[in-house]
């Protein structure tokens, strides 16, 4: 089955897309990639949609206008994709896309009380007559789960090792890890959590330090022209109540967004720290929220860590994690044959190639969840009674 993925994550910079072949079923599923690529949005539209998930600026008439703009950017997305790869629409069964995150809440408890993901789905299918699958987090904090990360179902599938142990680490807008026992160990769980900031917060500070003329700090030259503040890292650590919090647990902008930017900018200076300063002090900071929820909370050492996300770019963020997370290997998903630009555009596929097939796109031990469910919403194009009858008639 040929499906398009789509991916817009917290940092709202872009719009993954990836065609791919799937076949298979659960634990035996087989991908293969055939073109992927990023389209990046107007630094316009991207401060539009930060707006519109920032609770001191949101309204509820923007929120309205960019749930059918995104749609619209979407629908163009899988038309350009296929275009550039030289791909028929008609060879296409589905797209898979979950929406951009505009609010995550989760209450004081930890618990996850809504989650809101906007780009509707009618759009894509107006616009490319293709069956889309949308809305891929609600099912799972319908009951009880926290809706995320999406990309652990499909790291469970796809990338345990035969032996090791292993921790995929993604470093985007936020960060989240999902903990994989290897293949001889049967009866052990898998866990999945967000480990707080990825990229939010270096991102933030960067674009607001540059009066928005840089929008993150590339190969982290501003990072490494600083120096870390040892006792404000450690002050920041301890106050962070987020990075203390068991899982299962999930974050986003709501708490690592602007005000916590502002906030960080504000003490930095307090301190008297240079610019470069104030971004390697919070490079190390997102560094060590990703080694603390390891040592916390993943329950045996990994032999092997696979990080990636836009994060995984930043050379000073590699070498903090390469030191703090020793003696395990540190990789990128290119080392072990995955784009990393594509992975998570590549999970909105298999997701909806499971959802398709009625599967479940959860796991419990993953989200926290009360049981397993199938996931999404279903929007019929052109193609669905074809796909209904290619799908469930000739079994």
């Amino acid at each position: 089955m040929r499906i398009v993925g789509l991916m817009s994550g917290t940092s709202a910079d872009a719009i993954d897309a990836v065609v791919v072949d799937l076949e298979g079923r659960s634990v035996g599923i087989d991908f293969k990639i055939l073109y992927g690529t990023t389209f990046e949005f107007e630094r316009s539209l991207q401060q539009r949609i930060h707006d519109a998930a920032d609770i001191s600026k949101s309204r509820i008439d923007e929120v309205c206008r960019l749930n059918r703009e995104l749609g619209i950017s979407f629908g163009n997305a899988v038309m350009d994709v296929l275009s550039e790869a030289g791909i028929a629409p008609e060879s296409v069964a589905l797209v898979g896309c979950s929406g951009q995150t505009i609010w995550h809440d989760v209450d004081a408890t930890g618990e996850v009380n809504a989650t809101l993901q906007i780009a509707t789905s009618t759009e894509i299918t107006q616009r490319t007559g293709i069956t889309t699958i949308s809305d891929l987090r609600t099912a799972d904090v319908a009951v009880g789960g926290h809706g995320a990360p999406l990309t652990a179902y499909v790291d469970w599938l796809l990338l345990r090792h035969a032996t090791k142990w292993r921790a995929i680490q993604n470093i985007g807008g936020m960060g989240n890890v999902t903990y994989l026992p290897p293949l001889t160990e049967s009866h052990a769980d898998p866990i999945a959590f967000d480990t707080g900031p990825g990229n939010a917060l270096i991102d933030g500070i960067v674009q607001l330090l540059s009066d928005g003329k840089m929008a993150y700090d590339k190969d982290g030259e501003m990072a490494a022209a600083g120096q870390m503040a040892p006792s404000w890292l450690e002050e920041l650590m301890v106050e962070d109540t987020y990075v203390h919090r068991a899982p299962p647990k999930t974050t986003g902008r709501e708490l690592y967004g602007p005000y916590k930017v502002q906030q960080l900018i504000q003490a930095g200076r307090g301190r008297s720290l240079a610019d470069n300063s104030i971004v390697a002090t919070v490079t190390a900071f997102t560094a060590q929220t990703i080694a603390h929820s390891y040592q916390s909370f993943l329950p045996k050492q990994v032999d092997e860590v696979i990080i990636g996300g836009g994060g995984s770019r930043n050379p000073v963020l590699m070498q903090l994690l390469g030191s703090l997370l020793a003696p395990a290997t540190v990789l990128t998903h290119e080392d072990i044959g995955m784009d990393s630009d594509l992975k998570e555009a590549l999970v909105m596929a298999v997701l909806a190639y499971e959802t398709w097939h009625m599967r479940p796109g959860n796991l419990p031990a993953l989200t926290g969840a009360r049981e397993q469910v199938v996931l999404g919403h279903i929007t019929p194009g052109k193609n669905y009674i074809d796909l209904i009858r290619k799908t469930w008639c000739q079994q």
